[in-house]
């Protein structure tokens, strides 16, 4: 299966460098809100789009993305929406990967053959379900990867070499590796550490290793894009989204420039790695 996915981490990789991922909550805070949002993240550098699916029960979630959920849930977001929301962005963008991710109950609510078959037709490439482990496949990744979906797994600092050929066995488009144990914008990575898993990981599989939670500057995405096929940025958008709120709870007028000019910072810092790589590649032809 070569989809959106695929392709746009082979045309990375022709460019040598990683891949700017981002996260935002979709209907954070209202839907037009969120979708002027997410149609402003590609121009601004975003390689690969990651929107959330509100849940009121987040539990691998720190408070920022549980906040996000509960303003979405609050003005009505839900499957539905979520799923027109990425309709709506593919009339004007056919080309940025779009991954689903979250938990598995309002997908489950949703009904699993419809939510497939409409998440396909809506432009949807991917899915990260954080709740359901492989032993589970059946349920939901096995029938998504038939529909022409990719399902990416979560490997963490705790994922030894004898279980990640499991959590291997079944995932497509990439590996997202959680760089921290604990919930998502609870600390900064560890870059040397992350340097060990990530090079670790890819002694198991040829498909590209991702890095989120905790990533929170152009610093820090940097040097994770060194070495990383891509960089998750989702806590700190997601705090861009709500220091950009109105006394009212509101969305104001410089919220989507606000989260834009974050993304923007971000996508340098993945972009200045670009270099580093052509330097460790060179070093490594004189030095075979």
């Amino acid at each position: 299966m070569t989809g959106r996915i695929d392709r746009r981490f082979a045309a990375l990789r022709e460019e040598g460098r990683a891949a700017l991922m981002t996260f935002v909550m979709a209907g954070d805070p209202d839907y037009e809100t969120s979708l002027a949002i997410l149609k402003a993240l590609p121009k601004a550098g975003a390689d690969v789009i990651e929107l959330g699916m509100p849940f009121t029960d987040p539990m691998a979630d720190g408070p920022a993305i549980q906040a996000a959920g509960l303003r979405a849930l609050k003005t009505g977001q839900n499957m539905k929406r979520t799923l027109t929301l990425v309709r709506e962005f593919r009339r004007g963008d056919a080309a940025t990967p779009i991954v689903l991710m979250g938990y598995y109950n309002p997908i489950y609510v949703y009904g699993g053959k419809r939510f497939l078959a409409d998440a396909k037709s809506a432009g949807v490439d991917g899915l990260i379900v954080v709740d359901l482990p492989p032993e589970e496949d059946a349920e939901l990744c096995l029938p998504a990867l038939k529909a022409g979906l990719n399902f990416i797994r979560l490997a963490t600092p705790t994922t030894d070499d004898k279980r990640l050929p499991t959590v291997l066995k079944n995932t497509s488009g990439f590996v997202y590796y959680v760089s921290i144990t604990g919930i998502t914008g609870s600390a900064a990575p560890d870059t040397r550490k992350v340097t060990a898993a990530v090079k670790r990981i890819k002694r198991h599989t040829k498909l590209p290793v991702c890095v989120g939670f905790g990533v929170r500057t152009a610093e820090q995405a940097r040097a994770i894009a060194a070495d990383a096929d891509g960089v998750v940025v989702g806590s700190a958008l997601v705090e861009a989204v709500r220091k950009s709120l109105g006394p009212d709870g509101k969305a104001t007028p410089a919220m989507v420039a606000s989260v834009a000019d974050l993304v923007r910072t971000l996508a340098n810092g993945v972009r200045a790695a670009k270099s580093g790589h052509s330097g460790a590649r060179e070093a490594r032809a004189r030095n075979p």
